[in-house]
């Protein structure tokens, strides 16, 4: 059985996040921290021997890849993929508004009026389609929709790679945070992903196992 090592990567921190802001498939720039976050992401993996690195086609992916890559002494001989599939779950209408702001909207449906709240009690996954029902045009991803464009990138991932593959994978504070909760929910302690933290995965045909989640000071 073929096993993949990926290390994903949050994207660093964006003007959308510094502002509180919804941001799943719009995109903003990286902020000054943001860079930062990449490097230092890039500086704690730079040892490993990635074969590959994929990223979601969001900017702030593309751009926290090519800085964290930078910082590989073998980066000219990686080569890079952007996944679409890889992309922040599609938040519909809410894209671009006050963060607190979708949450009270969509927690209307449920009487409550935090994203804590919400998640604490529906999970993750039952709060994908609450937004989905909130929003106002029906484009916002609900669970299933979520679950199969993610799925279809790590089946792209799969045939892209061979057994005992090390990639750099970039992506987003809520897929990681999803993909976690799935696979490894005694991991999830309702805690957001940190911008440029590193979670290890081992990818076998037909399972994901989680071997960290979240960790920001990770010495490769």
């Amino acid at each position: 059985m073929k096993k993949i090592t990926a290390y994903f990567v949050r994207h660093g921190q964006t003007m959308l996040n510094h502002y509180n802001k919804v941001q799943g498939w719009i995109d903003s720039p990286l902020t000054a921290k943001g860079r930062a976050d990449a490097k230092r992401a890039g500086e704690q993996l730079k040892n490993i021997p990635f074969v590959a690195a994929y990223s979601s086609d969001s900017g702030r992916a593309i751009e926290t890849a090519s800085i964290a890559l930078r910082q590989n002494p073998a980066n000219m001989n990686i080569v890079s993929y952007q996944y679409p599939e890889f992309r922040e779950q599609c938040h519909g209408y809410f894209e671009g508004n006050d963060l607190n702001q979708m949450w009270q909207f969509v927690g209307a449906q449920v009487k409550l009026t935090s994203e804590s709240a919400v998640l604490g009690t529906y999970g993750l996954e039952k709060a994908r389609d609450l937004i989905h029902q909130a929003d106002l045009y029906g484009e916002a991803e609900n669970n299933d929709m979520f679950w199969k464009r993610l799925d279809r990138g790590f089946d792209k991932l799969r045939a892209n790679s061979k057994d005992g593959d090390e990639v750099l994978v970039v992506s987003h504070g809520m897929t990681i945070r999803s993909i976690v909760d799935r696979y490894a929910p005694d991991l999830d302690l309702g805690v957001a992903t940190i911008n440029g933290s590193i979670t290890k995965l081992e990818i076998t045909d037909d399972d994901i196992h989680v071997d960290f989640f979240n960790k920001v000071d990770f010495q490769s």
